[in-house]
């Protein structure tokens, strides 16, 4: 019967968990497999995958055809390349030793870059993190700022002073002049006043000194 190797899935909605199995092609897709090979998880970053790489190899070998998703996980695991040189042991092109240890090398190469990738990403999640902190941080300082009530303004009284002396410097620039002239003539009106009294003082004089020249008179002519 003709065998597959391809994904079983698995999970909850909106969060996919895969098996990596063994099944007949005519049997579906979440139905009976043959054998469970690993599990695929692509909810992290890099994805999370569990092969058995011995077990992969022998149904290769037996004939099993991967499916495309499958072929690209098994390549990623290292299994096709394992295939590659098991087939070099058989033609003799190598021995089983040199094989595991070339296998080895590649297994650490392969180990060295799946590690940078995941210190690349866990450095970009801490820097994005850093920013999302920095952001927040002037965020409340503003709204802070914003809450607190503005400093009332004093007049000082240096200012004060210096309006005050320029409104009176005004006042007096728009002050009428007094003509010169007004005091002279306030002397000539008190001239004219003051000859006038004493010309009245002699006229009352007289009328107060005209009953005593008559009285000598009238006692005359009672003597005679």
């Amino acid at each position: 019967m003709p065998v597959k190797i391809r994904l079983q899935r698995h999970g909850k909605k909106g969060k996919p968990f895969y098996w990596i199995v063994a099944a007949d092609s005519r049997s579906k897709r979440d139905g009976k497999f043959l054998e469970k090979l690993g599990t695929y998880n692509p909810n992290t970053n890099p994805a999370t995958i569990n092969l058995d790489v011995d077990g992969s190899v022998k149904w290769l070998h037996n004939g099993a055809q991967p499916t495309d998703t499958a072929r690209a996980i098994l390549s990623y695991k290292g299994v096709m390349m394992k295939k590659h040189l098991l087939g070099g042991v058989t033609k003799g092109a190598f021995s089983e030793e040199e094989a595991e240890k070339r296998f080895a090398a590649w297994l650490e190469e392969k180990e060295a870059k799946v590690q940078a990738k995941r210190d690349g990403l866990s450095k970009a999640e801490a820097e994005a993190r850093a920013k999302a902190l920095a952001a927040e941080k002037e965020a409340n300082e503003k709204r802070i700022a914003a809450a607190q009530p503005e400093p009332e303004t004093e007049e000082t009284p240096e200012t004060t002073e210096g309006v005050d002396a320029s409104a009176e410097v005004e006042a007096v620039e728009k002050a009428p002049e007094v003509p010169e002239e007004a005091p002279a003539a306030e002397e000539m009106k008190a001239e004219e006043v003051e000859p006038a009294k004493e010309e009245t003082a002699p006229a009352a004089e007289a009328k107060t000194e005209e009953p005593s020249e008559t009285k000598p008179e009238e006692a005359s002519s009672e003597e005679e």
